[in-house]
C-alpha cells in the first residue's frame, strides 16, 4: 500500500483529484496558452500580427505549401488564410504560384524579402523555445517534442473518433 505523503500519478489522481488535473487537452492549452505568449510579444515587436507569425513561420526552410496544408500548418481557416495570403503577396513577403498538373492548386513560396522578414525572429523562436525546455534536459526534451509529433501525427492520420475538425483561427 502507498503511503499518503507519496506522490500520486496521473491515474492515481482520477478517483481523488480534480478532473481538470489529469486532463491531457487541458494541459495542453495551458502549456501553448503561456508558452506561446510569451514568444508573441515578440512578434508583435518584429510588426507582425501571430496569423502572420505562422504563415511566415511554417514557409521558412519549406520550399512551398499548398493552401491547404498551409491551413493545417498554421492552424487558420481557409478563407482567413487566403486573405492573409493575399495582404503578405501584397507586401512582397510571399508568392502563390499555380501547380503544373492542377491549376486549381496553389503553392504558397516565401520570397527573400519575407525569408528576411522572419530570420530573425526564427532564431529568436528556437532561443525561446531552448529556455523554456532548459529545466527539462536535452534528452526529455527531445522525447517531448517526439510525443507531441507523434501525438499530432496520430490525430491527423485517424481524427479522435473520426472526426477531423477543420483548423480554428486561435
Amino acid at each position: 500500500m502507498r503511503k499518503k505523503s507519496e506522490p500520486q500519478t496521473a491515474s492515481d489522481m482520477s478517483a481523488d483529484g480534480r478532473f481538470l488535473d489529469e486532463y491531457l487537452p487541458y494541459w495542453l492549452a495551458q502549456a501553448s496558452y503561456w508558452i506561446s505568449s510569451e514568444f508573441h510579444r515578440e512578434v508583435a515587436m518584429a510588426g507582425l500580427t501571430v496569423a502572420e507569425w505562422r504563415v511566415l513561420a511554417s514557409l521558412h526552410g519549406s520550399s512551398g505549401e499548398t493552401i491547404g496544408t498551409l491551413c493545417r500548418l498554421a492552424l487558420l481557416k481557409q478563407p482567413t488564410l487566403s486573405k492573409l495570403v493575399q495582404r503578405l503577396e501584397a507586401e512582397n513577403l510571399v508568392a502563390r504560384h499555380d501547380t503544373e498538373g492542377d491549376r486549381r492548386q496553389t503553392i504558397v513560396t516565401s520570397t527573400p524579402k519575407g525569408r528576411a522578414r522572419i530570420a530573425m525572429l526564427v532564431d529568436r523562436a528556437r532561443l525561446h523555445q531552448r529556455e523554456v525546455l532548459r529545466p527539462f534536459g536535452i534528452a526529455n526534451s527531445k522525447n517531448l517534442l517526439l510525443a507531441l509529433q507523434d501525438l499530432v501525427r496520430q490525430h491527423e492520420r485517424t481524427g479522435l473518433f473520426g472526426f477531423v475538425p477543420p483548423p480554428s483561427d486561435r
